[in-house]
């Protein structure tokens, strides 16, 4: 595998994505072991995680790694997880996740609000929910709290039509 090289430079934030190995739905069960994770690695280093989702087979992150470097983030984050998942399961020899992640250097605040938006609406993209705020494992909840989102913001409506339409 050839070495991936990445552009890192203090005071950038970064959209993140993480997917598990065979986008198995390895995270399910585990969202508040995985949220759990997100919590600690902001308690142990220097780094703000500015925005998130957990979805069944992947999560993103906005986050802010100040000096810190974003594939030690990851890779630790990644490591506690698997850690919790095998001794809960006891599948010590799962592979959990694919190798790397993919990463988004955000460029402005127009960038930041789109990769925000893009978070958020993602379990309704995928058809987990209708609404963003349905679905639990998502940092909306608390942006929703601050005034960030209107309460219908990213809903989306069953079309209902009758009739026929040259049929």
């Amino acid at each position: 595998m050839s070495k991936l090289l990445r552009y890192y430079s203090e005071g950038n934030i970064y959209f993140t994505t993480s997917v598990t190995y065979d986008r198995q739905l390895l995270l399910k069960e585990g969202y508040p072991e995985l949220k759990s994770c997100l919590d600690l690695i902001q308690d142990e280093i220097d780094i703000k995680i500015i925005s998130w989702v957990l979805l069944p087979d992947h999560f993103h992150l906005i986050i802010e790694p100040h000096n810190e470097n974003l594939s030690k983030i990851m890779k630790i984050i990644k490591l506690k997880y698997s850690y919790l998942y095998k001794k809960k399961y006891k599948l010590y020899e799962k592979t959990i996740w694919q190798k790397r992640f993919w990463d988004h250097i955000i460029r402005d605040e127009a960038d930041l609000n789109n990769q925000m938006d893009n978070i958020h609406y993602n379990p309704v993209k995928h058809g987990y929910v209708k609404r963003p705020f349905d679905w639990e494992y998502s940092s909306i909840h608390d942006y929703k709290k601050n005034g960030f989102y209107q309460r219908d913001w990213g809903e989306k409506e069953d079309l209902n039509i009758d009739g026929e339409f040259g049929e």
